[in-house]
């Protein structure tokens, strides 16, 4: 799963697609996210990564991730 080409991304998790017209912006978990994405980090990789930042449940974890990565591909930002 990666980012788009064409998505423009700042670090505070600010994304515009200039083929849409379309901005978005996310919250700092986001952002964090973004950034392991464009690592070319896969979901478990970054499922882990939010587990140790956030000292979270990897169940939780990885329900939220899912669901921020569906709407990111719903958004046309990831391929």
């Amino acid at each position: 799963m990666r980012i788009r080409k064409n998505i423009a991304v700042s670090e505070e998790g600010f994304l515009f697609n200039p083929t849409t017209g379309d901005s978005f912006s996310t919250n700092s978990t986001g952002a964090l996210i973004i950034r392991l994405l464009k690592q070319d980090k896969t979901l478990p990789e970054i499922a882990s990564e939010l587990c140790d930042e956030y000292d979270a449940d990897r169940l939780l974890v990885e329900r939220d991730l899912e669901e921020f990565a569906s709407l990111l591909k719903e958004y046309s930002v990831l391929d």
